[in-house]
């Protein structure tokens, strides 16, 4: 049984034994006491005054004094105004470490056959560029959060949505036709994303061009736009891919499966995965005719020049086009069809999408069309939406060819901490494939970490410098307490001793590592937490606040030097379970922990 759980049973005794009253144990509110106080959890007497009569003071120090005479479980107690703070006894600490050390996945819930099915959509990325920063933090929040929720034992079916037609697509499309002068990967020896998005970048700046001509005629900004012959053939090259012309189509498919490539080589360093991926161009028919559908039934309606909208002034929005006037899909229609194929799919019990804060207006949109189409799932989607992420010299412009690559970040990351490595002398002795081993799992670690241990919903400044270090709240120095605890445990092995598979409960422990086996405990209600808030940056934080524990418990007390033998089990069960969790906490997170550093 859980500590708190007892304490909350025992508080119940000590008020009906004291006061003559039973309440109920949702009545009695423990929490973990605050740092600046003595003591390990904390009771909130105000709730109880009625009962007693008396000041919360007199009624705290009562029920202390109850619990210290009754309860050996309390050894003991102090009184801040209504507060009740109390200290558990070691032979409880050392009970618990021994249910956890022997509970295989202690903190992670498994599936039951009724598990709900989460369905998580993340990455959707276009197929007229490379992926960026801004997708890095997208794939490894939706990695993060599939992970967590699987902690907590529901049925994830991670996603992603293939942004693969439309009319940037047709720009990219267009402009290797105009000037690629028949340019693959295999001729360039580039990526393939990141030969299409060089067309992309190529588009733009010659329909830049040719809007400045436009306009030093005489023209608005908007006369150029719509006389831009550029943009006029890139329509027209849309419109032919949507009635199935053979060589537009053709083309598509080859640019397509270029950058598809090069998207499984960014997925594969990144570390995250699909278990199922939609492409656009094959859900998006069915938005179409389930909005033709919703407008035979009076739901939408249509303009003169035949595009076809939805008013939502009734739910306090304005008028949303579905169709454009002549029978093109806009993004709405295409998430309406891939909403309806995923739930004839699979048996969604929620649907979370993935998706930035500047997308928020959208699925407000999304969840009110999919409702007044009939969709009982319409009402259940979620929106995981989170800030932006930048670098500290300022915001990325895709279009403008300055865009933040993820390969180059990910490359960026795996050689600074290789250097950085070297020069600390974390790499002294190892051998070279060792070595670049390392340096993939502390760059790559650094990356994720501090990514994930921001609240998804704050926007945020990625400093590739702060975050390989290996001091201070980063993932090196999370990974490099890690490796610590591997090579205390070696050295034990190499000493003949093993940890012990439980440990007597007499030993007297420090308030330091009480607080450390308290910490643990902790691991199984912040995945928990952090499934119900959809927030992988309480477990980042939480293995942070572990790791800085017990790297000041290794500070001030020997492990293998020790010449209590019990002492020395104890502290030797206490490193493992430190490391356990540790991997746990971090695998959510997707980041590896090496052995040696």
């Amino acid at each position: 049984m859980k500590i708190e759980n007892k304490l909350q049973e025992l508080a119940v005794k000590a008020i009906e034994s004291l006061y003559g009253q039973v309440v109920a144990e949702n009545q009695v509110s423990l929490q973990k006491t605050k740092r600046e106080f003595e003591g390990h959890l904390t009771l909130v007497v105000f709730p109880f005054l009625k009962i007693s009569k008396k000041s919360p003071e007199q009624t705290a120090q009562e029920i202390g004094e109850w619990l210290v005479a009754n309860a050996p479980e309390v050894k003991k107690f102090n009184v801040i105004k209504g507060f009740l703070n109390l200290s558990v006894s070691s032979s409880s600490w050392l009970g618990l470490l021994n249910e956890i050390h022997e509970t295989v996945d202690y903190g992670f819930k498994s599936m039951e056959a009724d598990a709900p099915l989460v369905m998580i959509e993340y990455s959707s990325p276009n197929t007229n560029k490379p992926l960026h920063l801004g997708h890095v933090r997208n794939n490894l929040l939706g990695y993060a959060l599939s992970e967590v929720l699987k902690a907590n034992g529901c049925n994830v079916v991670k996603t992603n949505l293939v942004n693969d037609r439309g009319i940037h697509i047709c720009k990219s499309m267009l402009a290797w036709q105009k000037w690629g002068n028949g340019e693959t990967p295999q001729s360039s020896g580039k990526k393939g994303d990141h030969l299409v998005g060089d067309y992309y970048v190529l588009f733009d700046k010659h329909y830049k061009a040719e809007l400045a001509e436009l306009k030093a005629k005489g023209l608005s900004d908007k006369e150029a736009e719509a006389q831009s012959g550029l943009m006029a053939e890139a329509r027209e090259m849309l419109r032919k891919w949507e009635a199935g012309d053979m060589a537009v189509v053709s083309l598509w498919e080859e640019m397509n499966s270029w950058v598809y490539a090069g998207f499984d080589e960014t997925y594969k360093k990144l570390g995250v995965d699909f278990d199922k991926i939609y492409y656009e161009s094959q859900t998006y028919m069915d938005g179409k005719e389930t909005v033709m559908a919703g407008l035979e039934k009076g739901i939408f309606y249509q303009k003169e020049d035949a595009s076809v909208w939805a008013d939502l002034t009734d739910n306090g929005l304005d008028h949303k086009l579905l169709l454009r006037g002549d029978g093109t899909s806009v993004y709405m229609t295409q998430d309406i069809g891939t909403a309806k194929t995923r739930f004839d799919d699979y048996p969604i019990n929620t649907m979370v999408y993935v998706v930035g804060n500047e997308q928020n207006y959208h699925f407000q949109v999304l969840s009110i069309l999919l409702d007044k189409l009939g969709f009982e799932f319409g009402k259940g989607l979620v929106h995981f939406s989170y800030g932006m992420v930048e670098l500290p010299e300022g915001k990325m412009k895709s279009r403008e060819g300055t865009v933040v690559d993820a390969d180059d970040l990910v490359e960026e990351m795996v050689s600074t901490a290789k250097e950085t490595s070297q020069e600390l002398g974390k790499l002294d002795g190892v051998s070279e494939e060792e070595a670049n081993n390392i340096s993939r799992i502390v760059g790559m670690g650094a990356l994720k970490y501090f990514i994930l241990k921001v609240d998804p919903k704050k926007n945020m400044t990625f400093n590739p410098k702060e975050s390989i270090d290996f001091n201070g709240n980063t993932g090196p120095f999370i990974q490099y307490t890690y490796a610590r605890i591997q090579s205390v445990i070696r050295k034990a092995n190499e000493q003949g001793l093993s940890i012990p598979q439980f440990l007597p409960t007499d030993i007297v422990l420090t308030t330091k590592e009480e607080n450390l086996v308290q910490l643990i405990a902790d691991f199984a209600a912040v995945v928990k937490q952090a499934g119900d808030e959809y927030n992988p940056a309480l477990i980042a934080n939480y293995v942070y606040d572990l790791v800085k524990e017990y790297n000041q418990f290794y500070h001030d007390f020997s492990i293998l030097k020790e010449e209590n033998a019990p002492l020395k089990d104890f502290r030797l069960v206490l490193s493992d379970e430190v490391a356990k969790t540790v991997r746990k906490g971090m695998s959510l997170l997707g980041i590896e922990v090496p052995d040696r550093m």
